[in-house]
């Protein structure tokens, strides 16, 4: 089920997005109606559209969209909004000044999903303070590693820091139970922050480099699909699936109040 700007999307309307791959997004996961982080989501989407487009993002006018193409969906979905200029010309990407909004849903699986295996690669994602939809990168580096037997790739600056997932930000807990954010260029993802904003467990925001790695107590990825998941292996380090912080971290989440679309 899709809707571009609150009808019906057509091949016509996507054929510019296939063919140009320039925009940006956010993904949500609704229940019943109600999403979590819906305002952080809405504050992504418009500081994404003055990056990626050089123009104020109508808010409400998104958010009516959202609301339609949601309207009478019960249960759990998944929600992805689009942000793309149909209208775009390869030669002239600065003429692309009219984004339009695309919302589609699909199924959504439960939370949290089994604990994932990931393999580091040197590597940043362009602008990645954008969600943008440039995935080429991640995708190839992500089907890298599961050639290579793991589940997914992290990311490693030059300088040995540790960054983020493929598709997720990437958190620790250290031997003392804190958690630790790396310190590195990181989409601000919706979950993350709202895990930050919870009281306890102790959190963070300091440089993980791969040498710091054998001596965290557990690692975690995070975004609004998966929640909090489990990593139990990072290239040949092995994590447990049940520390405790983990599941103090899923219990916060679980208990910050969705918003009613």
């Amino acid at each position: 089920m899709a809707e571009l700007n609150g009808n019906p999307v057509t091949l016509d309307d996507l054929q510019g997005l296939a063919l140009t791959n320039y925009g940006h997004f956010t993904s949500m996961r609704m229940e019943d109606g109600t999403i979590r982080g819906l305002e952080l989501h809405l504050d992504r989407l418009v500081r994404d559209c003055r990056i990626v487009f050089g123009v104020e993002l109508d808010r409400e006018g998104t958010l009516n969209y959202i609301r339609k193409a949601a309207d009478g969906v019960t249960g759990v979905a998944g929600l992805r909004v689009t942000v793309f200029d149909p209208a775009l010309d390869m030669g002239r990407p600065a003429d692309a000044k009219d984004p339009h909004i695309l919302v589609n849903l699909r199924p959504a699986g439960a939370m949290p999903p089994p604990p994932l295996t990931a393999k580091t690669y040197n590597f940043t994602r362009d602008n990645a303070e954008v969600k943008h939809i440039g995935l080429h990168p991640q995708l190839r580096l992500r089907r890298e590693a599961q050639l290579a037997g793991f589940d997914d790739a992290v990311f490693v600056e030059p300088d040995g820091r540790v960054s983020e997932g493929g598709t997720w930000n990437l958190g620790f807990v250290d031997q003392d139970g804190t958690v630790v954010w790396p310190d590195a260029p990181v989409l601000p993802g919706t979950t993350m922050l709202l895990l930050q904003s919870l009281d306890a467990p102790k959190q963070i925001t300091a440089p993980v480099r791969l040498a710091d790695i054998p001596n965290m107590a557990a690692a975690f990825a995070t975004n609004t699909t998966i929640g909090v998941r489990s990593v139990s292996a990072l290239d040949n380090v092995q994590f447990p699936q049940d520390h405790p912080v983990l599941e103090a971290l899923r219990k916060g989440y679980a208990g910050i109040p969705s918003d009613r679309l």
